[in-house]
């Protein structure tokens, strides 16, 4: 038995007969590289993270506050909005592998140029500088997100793809959980050691994009530049005439809930004296123990029923929200150190449960290019929503935290309630 066949249960029968007839002999064997380089940018990513790492560093050389505001707007919207406009040219490229090589090389060096900042500047000149570096990181993100599901879906059949997402989840999320743990139990996390920590993240970059240049792909029709109506005709045609992926990117946005309410559990975990969150290892941590967790189990589920993955995770974080709410009604329930950091390790279960379901989603409700136009438009959208909907919570957030996240689980019950009039795409359901 091959570690392929170890790690990975088909769900659906006769699943790779939609395969082309050359990606069939070389499924796990491309299976297996994609896990190892999606892995290795995984690890990556618990380093290059806007939300923990990056604050940190941005703190420990000395850039202006105003400049922490702009790291996860430019981190996730950055890598969603270019999307609709890069579609085009990787819809010319035979292989789209290569597409996700130039993105991870885009990674590589951004990441060696952060770590450059954290050695050699201070103040202004290193936030700015690891701004600039972070927009070259998100664009890179922006290809290889295009390109990574479409390779997925030429090389490996439905019932495996969420499996894949799920063991690629685990990976990091172990890596997570062993660098919180140094973090915090033995190494002051200073700009020295997050910059060694950068480098080792520009490796882990290179070393995954010469995995995945190894994967055999069956090269595909290519767009002819005659008949590209332009990325902005094509957007507004397929939001406008494909019920289906309107509804889909409706549902997405709705999910919303569990990647915006986390920062909000903090802050109010802090004001009310709870500061076990206060560290950079805890916040590592517990997003490690949410993947290990996690990953594996969504992975089978979302090959079962990604649909219904994404209704329940999206129930799940408003049910988790509004016991949060409750909760802070009673006076030693609020004051307990421990009732933030378990909120917050729940909303990381749930949304790591909603990743991988909509992943998995988008990849099985297409094929072909249409495949990579719905990756494409669905996170260019995303991009613009993330933005309105991080606009509107923080608006809300003036009469309080608890205002922002009574919006956000009254959203991600109206997410659940749409994700029901999704279709049924996934082998596992049929």
């Amino acid at each position: 038995m091959t570690l392929y066949s170890r790690l990975v249960h088909a769900e659906g029968e006769h699943e790779e007969e939609h395969l082309a007839a050359e990606a069939r002999a070389h499924i796990e064997a491309n299976g297996t590289r994609e896990i190892g380089a999606q892995a290795l940018q995984g690890i990556g990513d618990e380093v290059v993270n806007a939300k923990t790492v990056l604050p940190w560093l941005m703190s420990a050389v000395g850039a202006p506050g105003v400049l922490l505001a702009f790291l996860v707007p430019i981190r996730e919207a950055g890598s969603m909005l270019p999307q609709a406009a890069l579609t085009p040219w990787v819809r010319r490229l035979r292989a789209r592998k290569w597409a996700w090589v130039a993105g991870g090389a885009a990674q590589a060096v951004a990441t060696a140029v952060m770590a450059l900042a954290a050695l050699s500047w201070e103040g202004w000149t290193a936030g700015l500088v690891v701004l600039g570096a972070l927009t070259v990181f998100a664009l890179g993100r922006a290809l290889c997100s295009l390109a990574s599901k479409d390779v997925l879906g030429r090389t490996v059949p439905k019932g495996q793809r969420g499996q894949i997402n799920g063991i690629v989840t685990v990976l990091a999320g172990a890596f997570a959980l062993v660098l919180g743990l140094v973090l915090e139990l033995w190494v002051e996390a200073d700009a020295t050691v997050v910059a060694v920590l950068l480098l080792g993240s520009a490796v882990a970059w290179i070393l995954a994009l010469l995995v995945f240049a190894t994967v055999r792909e069956p090269e595909g029709e290519t767009l002819d530049p005659d008949q590209d109506e332009g990325w902005v005709r094509a957007t507004w045609h397929l939001l406008r005439d494909d019920d289906t992926f309107r509804r889909f990117v409706w549902v997405r946005s709705l999910l919303l809930v569990s990647a915006l309410s986390p920062p909000f559990v903090v802050a109010l975990g802090v004001a009310n004296g709870g500061d076990v969150l206060s560290g950079l290892g805890l916040y590592v941590i517990a997003q490690g123990v949410a993947q290990l967790l996690g990953g594996r189990v969504f992975g089978r589920l979302a090959d079962k029923s990604s649909r219904l993955l994404m209704v329940w995770c999206s129930l799940g974080a408003s049910v988790v929200i509004a016991a949060f709410l409750l909760l802070l009604l009673v006076p030693p329930v609020k004051e307990s150190e421990w009732l933030y950091p378990a909120t917050y390790l729940l909303l990381a279960l749930v949304h790591l449960g909603t990743r991988v379901a909509r992943k998995t989603y988008v990849v099985d409700v297409a094929e072909g290019d249409r495949r990579t136009e719905y990756v494409a438009v669905a996170n260019t959208a995303m991009g613009v929503l993330l933005l309105a909907a991080g606009a509107m919570t923080g608006a809300l957030a003036l009469w309080g935290n608890e205002a922002a996240l009574v919006l956000l689980a009254v959203l991600g019950t109206v997410g659940a309630v749409l994700g029901r009039s999704l279709p049924e795409v996934s082998a596992g359901a049929r």
